[in-house]
């Protein structure tokens, strides 16, 4: 393959984990729950072998797949995105990142108020919307800075931008990266400037932005660069790999944005790897339990692939897959769910119909994109033969 196209759909899982118990999540299964609503309508999804999959049992097959399918499990202790797409690209990371449910210490909090000259409010798990509902007043009088984290592993700081101008916010997020090392090692520090007058019309913006831990060890992305592949990254994932291995990288506003920049990437020459994750089905839907909201956003990129899969090359590769789950159905937490997801892959040139089964990591994926594309890798548990 010259151009290879990988796609995360952001929390699609298919099914509970055999050790989704040791996560709280028995039971769940994102595909499973949004396949109910009317919402749901699929049929490339389906031609390229979704319902296929083994365990998949919501809905009925084809015979004839269009596109070659498998089920992943994760072998990484963890649930959140950065574990998941280190390993899509070659990483299995043996503990899960330090989370903080009674919020941060207070060493953490001191030091971070001293370096920053601004106060901290919150400092407990919340939602990113109410958060800024019940505290953004406060944060307007005062001016101090909203620290809060989740049920992932992350530090997030939201500030009005009328308080805290944007590149401000920033530099206080980096302050956080710089303080939050060892055993406090958050895999993500989130900036989260929104807009607004009152608790009545407090707006989260599009200028949120993440500052990640490096991987520990060369990925796939650092493979691709190496041998002088184009590595073009749209939406989250020049933040998920701290930039490394990246060679062009592109911002989104959600997945409507992401779907047309890839499609305006697949109309270029180039040879290597343009990889798109599409976070609207976590951010906007999975965790806030929208069971029609995610169901509507799985027909809108199903709709995208018609003309996508028909623009493609012989020579392009699609390779959809996803990073962890975060079942809306699922009322327990609103956490992520510890599920299994997807592979499916489709090329003009490749007859389809192979099952993968179940392979026991997402390593799978980086050894297959690097060999599809000429280059040896050693990642875990081999690659998907075409």
């Amino acid at each position: 393959m010259k151009r290879i196209f990988l796609i995360v759909l952001d929390s699609f899982g298919i099914g509970a984990s055999p050790d989704a118990a040791d996560f709280g999540d028995e039971n769940t299964n994102t595909l499973g729950g949004v396949v109910k609503s009317e919402k749901f309508y699929c049929p490339n999804l389906q031609k390229l072998g979704l319902f296929n999959i083994e365990g998949v049992t919501c809905a009925a097959p084809v015979e004839r797949p269009a596109g070659n399918y498998g089920r992943l499990r994760e072998k990484s202790r963890g649930k959140d995105t950065i574990i998941g797409h280190w390993e899509l690209a070659g990483i299995i990371s043996k503990r899960a990142m330090p989370v903080f449910p009674e919020g941060f210490p207070s060493e953490f909090v001191e030091e971070f108020e001293k370096r920053t000259g601004r106060k901290c409010i919150c400092n407990r798990p919340y939602s990113g919307t109410e958060v800024i509902k019940k505290y953004g007043e406060e944060h307007l009088k005062t001016g101090a800075l909203i620290l809060y984290t989740s049920a992932d592993s992350v530090c997030q700081i939201a500030a009005n931008e009328a308080i805290v101008p944007v590149e401000q916010l920033y530099a206080y997020c980096k302050t956080a990266r710089e303080l939050l090392t060892g055993d406090m090692a958050v895999g993500r520090v989130i900036a989260r400037p929104f807009v607004g007058t009152s608790a009545d019309n407090f707006t989260r913006t599009s200028n949120r932005h993440d500052f990640a831990l490096s991987p520990p060890s060369p990925t796939m992305l650092d493979i691709l660069e190496n041998h002088g592949k184009d590595v073009i990254s749209i939406g989250k994932i020049l933040d998920i790999f701290n930039g490394k291995g990246i060679t062009e990288s592109y911002k989104t506003t959600g997945n409507a944005d992401g779907m047309e920049k890839i499609s305006k990437i697949s109309k270029r020459d180039f040879s290597g790897l343009c990889f798109l994750n599409l976070v609207d089905f976590d951010m906007l839907y999975g965790h806030r339990r929208d069971v029609d909201g995610y169901a509507q956003a799985l027909t809108d990129f199903d709709s995208f692939l018609t003309d996508f899969m028909k623009d493609m090359k012989k020579d392009d590769l699609l390779m959809i897959t996803a990073d962890h789950g975060c079942d809306p159905a699922y009322m327990k937490t609103t956490d992520h769910t510890r599920e299994e997801v997807p592979i499916l892959m489709y090329s003009k040139s490749v007859p389809g119909g192979r099952d993968y089964g179940i392979r026991d990591s997402f390593t799978c994926v980086a050894n297959t994109v690097c060999r599809q594309l000429g280059l040896e890798s050693d990642f875990y548990g081999g690659g998907l033969d075409l």
